[in-house]
Parts: structure tokens; sequence; C-alpha cells
């Protein structure tokens, strides 16, 4: 584990009760993996599900934590951004609620400071939703 739930508040511009990420697990310029238990009482959850929006926040903070990370490693203060815009958006499943889902992004492209992703959550082996994200970077 790179960050954990305890400490993400000072990796991530995000503030409780909007924090959808609880570990950040991997950060490479590859891949970025993070887990996130949705509790009962998650404002993105309703009628029991948690919602695609909590999942899109979710792949959003994945990214801001990786790339908080990374800035960090290379000895840069970390930069904030925010989603420029969501493409390829497919929602196949949503996430109970009081159950634990593990998020996959893969940076694609990056164009000075705007990078595209491709996120992917997921939950026992089956995918609950798939995007594109164009992420904007602070420079």
């Amino acid at each position: 584990m790179l960050i954990a739930r305890n400490v993400m508040e000072s990796w991530i511009p995000h503030r409780e009760p909007f924090i959808m990420i609880d570990n950040l697990l991997l950060a490479t310029k590859e891949t970025f993996e993070s887990d996130f238990f949705i509790n009962s009482d998650n404002m993105l959850a309703q009628n029991g599900f948690f919602q695609e929006t909590g999942l899109i926040e979710n792949i959003a903070q994945t990214c801001a934590a990786a790339f908080s990370y990374l800035d960090a490693e290379n000895r840069e203060i970390p930069r904030m951004g925010f989603i420029g815009a969501i493409t390829k958006l497919k929602v196949y499943e949503l996430p109970a609620v009081n159950s634990g889902i593990v998020t996959v992004v893969n940076p694609l492209h990056q164009l000075e400071n705007i990078y595209l992703v491709k996120g992917e959550n997921w939950q026992d082996g089956r995918k609950l939703l798939r995007c594109e994200m164009k992420i904007v970077v602070s420079q």
C-alpha cells in the first residue's frame, strides 16, 4: 500500500464525507490501482447501491492520489487536477453498499498538462464501470 486511508486527505484535495478512495495500492506511469469499501451511509449511495457518479468519482480520486504520489516521488510539489471530460462510459453493474471495489486506471496519453486515462472499477472479478477521462492537472 502506497497511501492509506488515514492520510488520504494529505494527498488529494477532497475532504470527508466526499473521499471515495481508501488506499492507493499501485502508482506507476502505466497503472494506478486503489481500493474502496462502500459504507451504507455513503453520500453517493442510493437504494442500497453505489451509484455511477460514485464510481466515476472513485476513478478521478484514484488519479488524484496517484498523480500526487508520483509528483512526490519525483520530489515535485503535488499538483491539483480536475475532470475535463468523460467519454466511452459504460456501466455494467452497480456495487451494493457494504462491499468493496478495486479500481484500475491506465494513463493512455499526455499532452502537456492534459492526461487521457482509462478507468475501470471491479468487484470480485466483475467489471462494474469503464470510461475514459481527460484529467487536467495544474502546472
